[in-house]
């Protein structure tokens, strides 16, 4: 299929042309108007919607994930994922460490590449060392993993009555870490040139595969909760190979071939630099997720079922939120990197409105049907009764952790290694002793609204940072050479 471009392109110097395009050359195109002109409503749409929405697909597979599960009414199998949740977090820390902190890098790069083209040539460098660097980080981590299988789930805190199940659930999970780090690596390197729709399209094929997997293996073979790691496994795969042949066929800019494989500095401390703080995020909520499960476990399984599904349910608000503060994040970077001042403030005004706007929406529509949501998935009166307790605070909380999450993007898009890893800081720093604290004094409920009070915490950290780093922001805007997005990073 082919179109005629009369686009004028702003790198050959020359006026409006006309020449036959294919489809994928034409749609990489409209990617880079959209980051480099288009206005900003139409430029949220086009990289927010298809985030938001593909989010919105993994959160309600989550919740059906747990209805199959709920469905074999063996509460120690919900205990399970629940324990295996932190197994999650570290895969994202992995593939959040190069895809995050390379894509910023790659997003800065094209921006400053309108005004010195050679800057193209580094994106290869950074998306080559980001995704190899994913895999050989996960397959390492994956194996010791199940080296220390049993150790690894007794400090999941597994007690004896989830103790197999959790095993099972988790041993699956690490056989997949380097696909699956890789699958985080590469839904933020496609972003990164503001291809949104393909980063949805492989979140929805992984979504997708994961939900008919868990049919077979879950309600016609039987296999509980190793079934449904498996199926996160193999949906995993699917995304993969769908981002890696659209890449090749497509982008310009990205290569993995071995050859573009570096460990120069200036590409990796840049990458790690931004994907520091999406490390200590990730372990931070590794071990808030273990505090809370080792603290909820001295109630009973009863507890712990009830956070897991209550969670589950919360997520679907949340991921719309997500979808916004994470798909607009190419788009301040690449404004940044071009020096566009006026455009990085628009999009991050409209940004934040969007966010509000969701949260008053969706968040206060599961709020008000909580208790009709919540009996899908148990009839346990005593469940369903900390359940609810437990999802009312997880949606106060999406009230300024939407907000909160806007912040750390503008600090990475924007290469502020220190404020953004400073906000990853505050969660865990704080959360722990709000914990501990709010378990002595009040027991569960206590528990319970304790990631909530943190995250009003983080908050307004992410304020104060915020306001505090809006100078070397504006300093970066400000320097008009070609190096900016490299030079804003080392400052």
């Amino acid at each position: 299929m082919t179109m005629t471009d009369t686009t004028h392109d702003p790198h050959d110097g020359a006026g409006p042309r006309a020449r036959e395009t294919s489809a994928p050359e034409a749609a990489v195109a409209k990617n880079r108007r959209v980051l480099s002109s288009a206005p900003i409503a139409s430029a949220l749409v086009h990289l927010c919607v298809p985030m938001a929405a593909a989010m919105a697909v993994g959160s309600v597979y989550n919740v059906i994930n747990a209805g199959f599960i709920g469905s074999q009414h063996d509460t120690s199998l919900l205990a399970a994922i629940t324990f295996g949740t932190p197994l999650l977090g570290i895969i994202m820390a992995v593939g959040g460490v190069f895809g995050v902190g390379g894509s910023s890098l790659m997003s800065r790069l094209l921006g400053a590449s309108e005004h010195d083209p050679s800057q193209a040539k580094e994106i290869k460098h950074v998306a080559a060392f980001s995704l190899w660097g994913a895999i050989l980080t996960g397959a390492v981590l994956g194996a010791l993993g199940l080296i220390l299988l049993d150790p690894l789930v007794a400090a999941l805190g597994a007690d004896a009555s989830a103790a197999a199940a959790t095993r099972a659930y988790v041993g699956v999970m690490l056989a997949f870490v380097p696909v699956l780090a890789a699958a985080f690596a590469l839904e933020q390197i496609v972003r990164s040139e503001g291809a949104a729709r393909q980063a949805m399209t492989g979140m929805i094929i992984s979504t997708v595969g994961n939900l008919l997997f868990d049919v077979l293996f879950i309600l016609v073979l039987h296999w509980g909760v190793a079934g449904a790691a498996l199926a996160i496994g193999l949906g995993g795969v699917a995304s993969v190979a769908y981002w890696l042949v659209w890449l090749h066929r497509t982008s310009e800019n990205v290569s993995f071939a071995p050859r573009w494989f570096t460990l120069r500095g200036d590409i990796v401390r840049p990458v790690f630099g931004i994907g520091a703080s999406e490390l200590v995020q990730s372990s931070f909520l590794i071990v808030t997720t273990l505090v809370l499960n080792h603290l909820a476990s001295t109630y009973g399984d009863g507890a712990l079922a009830a956070m897991g599904v209550a969670v589950r349910i919360a997520q679907v608000p949340e991921f719309l939120v997500m979808g916004v503060t994470i798909g607009v994040l190419p788009l301040l970077a690449y404004t940044f990197g071009k020096g566009d001042a006026a455009r990085l403030n628009v999009a991050l005004r409209g940004a934040a409105f969007t966010v509000g706007a969701i949260v008053l929406v969706f968040s206060g529509a599961v709020f008000l049907f909580r208790e009709q949501v919540f009996t899908v998935f148990s009839t346990d009166p005593a469940v369903i009764a900390i359940g609810l307790v437990v999802l009312t605070a997880q949606l106060v909380a999406t009230i300024v952790n939407g907000f909160t999450g806007l912040i750390i993007s503008l600090f990475q898009a924007t290469g502020l290694v220190i404020p953004a890893l400073g906000m990853s800081l505050a969660q865990g720093v704080l959360f722990v002793p709000i914990v501990l604290l709010s378990n002595l004094w009040f027991g569960l409920a206590g528990i319970i609204w304790a990631l909530t009070v943190t995250e009003a915490l983080v908050f307004v950290t992410g304020l104060v940072l915020w306001f505090a780093s809006r100078g070397r922001i504006a300093r970066g805007l400000a320097d008009g050479s070609p190096e900016r997005a490299e030079a804003a990073i080392e400052a």
